[in-house]
């Protein structure tokens, strides 16, 4: 289990662990997980400042809504997981994508982050006043509907999108 860990912002002294992060995901072959490790962070300090301007809706995209970027470290400051948290949904989001994505670094799963990532997240959620949270993941990803479910998931819908991919929605009460 994940002992020695907190959840943080992200912090530009970090930058070598974010990259080695994310070098490990394309490594793997690994999508990007949650979408803003997919960002240019070449300038990593403006990389981390565009993440907290996000946070206050400080140039989104259109289409976009303000979403915050949070980092599972460990007492080392080791990058374990990341999750992004949107403040509120749209209807495409409603569909896929939910409120909050997350991931972990691979070399460490199954080792509870992903839960305590989750876990950590929702209570920043629940700061931002928001009562009820989506989850959203493919049906392929038991790993993720797992931790969702240790989190209070409960199962809602599934459905096929225009590439035939199911997604499954899960919901956690906040209150």
């Amino acid at each position: 289990m994940c002992k020695n860990t907190q959840l943080i912002r992200p912090r530009p002294e970090l930058s070598k662990t974010h990259r080695d992060f994310v070098q490990e995901l394309r490594h793997l072959q690994e999508p990007l997980v949650p979408w803003v490790l997919n960002l240019d962070s070449g300038d990593f300090p403006e990389y981390v400042k565009r993440l907290s301007d996000y946070s206050t809706g400080i140039g989104l995209q259109p289409g976009f809504v303000e979403h915050s970027t949070f980092w599972l470290v460990d007492d080392r400051k080791v990058l374990l997981g990341v999750s992004n948290l949107r403040h509120r949904l749209t209807p495409a989001l409603q569909q896929i994508g939910g409120h909050i994505g997350f991931g972990v670094r691979p070399s460490l799963r199954r080792k509870g982050h992903a839960t305590r990532l989750l876990a950590l997240t929702l209570l920043e959620a629940r700061f931002l006043g928001i009562d009820r949270v989506l989850l959203t993941c493919d049906k392929d990803n038991p790993a993720s509907a797992k931790v969702m479910l240790k989190n209070g998931g409960i199962f809602d819908t599934e459905s096929a999108g225009s590439d035939d991919r199911i997604t499954q929605r899960y919901w956690i009460d906040l209150t």
